[in-house]
């Protein structure tokens, strides 16, 4: 796609990573239909801008929301260029503190409404032969943290799928990209995150630290989503995308101890996990 203006579809645009994005966006000069549940918000986004800006009102987690969307930024600019799936929500609590509804919703949010927001925009881009899908993920969705697994198990699940697809999307022209930021000030470290329908003691000391993190770093992260922004566009505009953008020094440091903790785990057992093959079984690795 080069340095041409695009035309994006962004979620979650009305804060944090969704609202900057759609600002350097439009500070690019390129199109953008704007979609969250506050529309107000994104109409004060796309003030100045309107010839060029489409400020939708969406909740992602509704099919019927989730097609209008796609056909309305097509009815208004033609094609997409880019999906930038950002809308999603955190947690903080233990893993057995949440309700089956409350591991539900998180699934729905932060993984099947990217997934199907996704394959929603998959056939227009086939018909044009390109574009790129940028899903913002989390650190938190290759490294398991505490007081976070609803939150993990939905980006684990989010990460395998735009693998997946990066691979099966490739040969059709069409970029797939993970974005996998660290901590950065948004409202992510606020009140916004999904709290558990209820408390168990014991497992109060693994969570409180976290509640705790949370509660301190509101407002004083050092990732800028302005700059996080700016490395998505520069993504967008390469010829030749990374699978996986990681954002922050916290997050590449984060990544870098929990590598080096994993293959020692399973390199102390690899010689027992081998030896479970039929005795003269030839060995077939598996073609990706």
């Amino acid at each position: 796609m080069g340095n041409a203006k695009k035309v994006w579809l962004i979620t979650g645009a009305s804060s944090g990573f969704g609202k900057a994005l759609a600002e350097a966006a439009i500070a690019n000069g390129d199109c953008a239909a704007l979609t969250a549940r506050r529309l107000d918000r994104l109409q004060a986004i796309a003030q100045g801008h309107e010839d060029r800006v489409l400020p939708l009102a969406v909740d992602v987690t509704d099919a019927a929301a989730r097609d209008k969307a796609v056909a309305d930024t097509l009815a208004r600019f033609g094609r997409i260029d880019v999906l930038a799936n950002v809308a999603g929500r955190g947690v903080a609590g233990a893993c057995e503190e949440f309700s089956l509804d409350q591991l539900r919703e998180q699934m729905e949010l932060n993984f099947f409404a990217a997934a199907e927001m996704t394959r929603a925009v998959l056939p227009q881009m086939r018909r044009q032969g390109s574009g790129h899908i940028l899903t913002v993920s989390s650190i938190a969705g290759l490294v398991a943290m505490n007081a976070a697994g609803p939150y993990c198990a939905a980006k684990f699940a989010i990460e395998g799928w735009t693998e997946s697809l990066a691979i099966e999307a490739r040969p059709l022209g069409i970029h797939v990209t993970l974005v996998e930021p660290g901590a950065f000030r948004t409202e992510f470290a606020g009140d916004v995150n999904m709290r558990p329908a209820r408390c168990i003691d014991a497992y109060r000391p693994m969570v409180e630290p976290f509640e705790t993190y949370l509660a301190t770093s509101a407002g004083k992260q050092m990732g800028d989503p302005a700059r996080a922004a700016r490395r998505m566009l520069e993504v967008v505009a390469s010829n030749a995308p990374p699978v996986r953008l990681m954002l922050g020094r916290d997050a590449y440091s984060i990544w870098d101890a929990t590598i080096a903790r994993r293959i020692e785990d399973i390199n102390a057992w690899r010689p027992h996990g081998e030896d479970t093959a039929f005795d003269g079984a030839e060995v077939v690795e598996i073609k990706l």
